[in-house]
């Protein structure tokens, strides 16, 4: 079956030459959306007078740090089959293979630790950083298109993706179109950076509230793709495993969410929470109700 002229096109190759330099492209599309996280969230703690850009330079380094460890190790966790005979395999990131569940686990611990210990105030640092985490997801999934890999079942849609066939799954043939997934979730993530920021402004800074709603709009739209795709993964009652964590994500998110709204409305069931819980623009509470570690 020849390809369509309006079909996805298949990656150049999944590496650039710079002189003696080999330059992977999944790494490179990580690295370009941790850049445009980092900026994101300097401009927005500058804005609201929380922090500055050296404060987001640090809380991303070790952010991103303890997001890869995390993510890689999500990732050999929930398909320990490919690595029990490959133990070399693990560190192999530039291959492919980071969970983003795990690495926002991870990583969102990691860089709260160090807000903490730079005495920033942790309910303004989750308010800033929320809108980031799509924002480099959405470069990040790139990578995927770099790597041919993840994608979703075959389809006549005229946006379907080409892979070349060294990359075709068993039993499909030669200009086979497939549904682009990595390019579904990055469009989601960057609908979501934009609805987080409008959420954000009206919402006001209470707590954790807009990472809860990060969380369950990322998990919403992860759920949808990952029933597209075709990789191999293990499976729970016909879902995929990643649809469940998925699944867990929206509804945790929500609930979070909706507790941190009736806080900021002064309610919580018939209890009337004082005004300066509700950490409202302006207003610099932790969110946690401890003090910022010096």
């Amino acid at each position: 079956m020849p390809l369509s002229p309006a079909a996805f096109p298949a990656p150049p190759g999944a590496s650039i030459s710079l002189g003696p330099v080999d330059i992977r492209m999944y790494g490179l599309m990580i690295g370009l959306g941790v850049i445009a996280a980092v900026w994101l969230l300097g401009r927005r703690l500058v804005e609201i007078g929380a922090g500055t850009t050296d404060d987001a330079a640090s809380i991303a380094t070790w952010g991103v740090a303890g997001g890869i460890v995390g993510a890689r190790l999500y990732h050999v966790a929930t398909d320990w089959d490919r690595f029990a005979d490959d133990l070399g395999a693990i560190p192999a990131i530039w291959k492919g293979g980071l969970g983003i569940p795990g690495g926002l686990l991870v990583g969102i611990v990691a860089g709260w630790w160090v807000a903490r210990r730079r005495g920033l105030v942790t309910a303004d640092v989750l308010w800033a950083v929320a809108p980031a985490l799509p924002l480099a997801q959405a470069i990040g999934r790139w990578g995927n298109w770099f790597n041919q890999e993840l994608f979703g079942s075959a389809t006549d849609l005229p946006w379907g993706l080409s892979v070349d066939d060294a990359y075709l799954p068993a039993g499909a043939a030669s200009g086979t179109l497939f549904h682009p997934t990595f390019l579904y979730e990055s469009l989601w993530n960057v609908g979501l950076a934009g609805a987080l920021i409008v959420v954000g402004r009206r919402w006001g800074r209470h707590g954790g509230g807009l990472l809860a709603v990060y969380v369950a709009g990322y998990g919403l739209g992860r759920f949808w793709v990952e029933g597209l795709r075709i990789d191999r993964a293990d499976e729970l009652g016909g879902l995929r495993w990643n649809q469940w964590v998925a699944a867990a994500a929206v509804i945790g998110g929500v609930a979070l969410a909706v507790r941190a709204h009736r806080r900021a409305s002064g309610v919580v069931g018939e209890d009337v929470v004082p005004d300066s819980d509700a950490a409202p623009l302006g207003h610099h509470d932790d969110g946690l109700g401890t003090p910022p570690v010096a």
